[in-house]
């Protein structure tokens, strides 16, 4: 199976993400290198494709603090595939510069564009595949709890991402950044 590629900003984990307690079983909660804030998700293009994708990004961002919001499920609301803490402040300068920015990138990987509009979160878990009704209702309960409202993260790169070749071991992290580049000051 080809792996999926996207862009995005790296999140730094502050004492906020120590205080995540396990979730329930049947949902993973990410490590701290795998939070991130998604630009644009190419999916199962070539490595080429997507290192072109990055090259093309022209983000117009300058390194910005965010606060977080509510965690909440993301994706389809029947079974949702993410468990996302949505950015608060901060939240219209993120989704600008991505709105501006992911089109170039979509076109040089002729990757699917995404039709949505941005949505600035940062996914802390996602239930397994295997994940059965009970436990996403637990995983809800556990995302209710968990209280993120005005943690502050600092969002100062991006990153082109793939899958960790140790994805499946739940002890690895899910995702492996290829290539990198702070913001600047615009």
């Amino acid at each position: 199976m080809q792996p999926n590629w996207f862009i995005a900003t790296p999140i730094a984990p502050g004492r906020w993400f120590d205080r995540v307690s396990a979730p329930p079983s049947g949902i993973r909660r990410f490590r701290p290198e795998d939070l991130h804030a998604t630009v644009a998700f190419l999916g199962a293009v070539s490595e080429e494709a997507a290192r072109a994708a990055f090259d093309a990004l022209e983000i117009k961002l300058e390194p910005l603090d965010v606060t977080l919001g509510a965690v909440v499920p993301m994706g389809n609301p029947k079974r949702y595939s993410a468990l996302s803490a949505l950015v608060d402040e901060g939240r219209d300068a993120l989704e600008w510069a991505m709105s501006e920015c992911r089109g170039r990138a979509f076109s040089a990987a002729d990757a699917e564009p995404d039709a949505r509009a941005p949505k600035a979160h940062i996914t802390v878990a996602r239930p397994n595949r295997s994940a059965n009704d009970r436990a996403r209702r637990a995983g809800l309960e556990w995302a209710s709890k968990l209280a993120l409202s005005g943690e502050r993260v600092k969002i100062d790169r991006v990153a082109l991402y793939t899958w960790s070749e140790e994805r499946d071991d739940p002890s690895s992290p899910l995702f492996q950044v290829v290539a990198s580049a702070e913001l600047r000051s615009l």
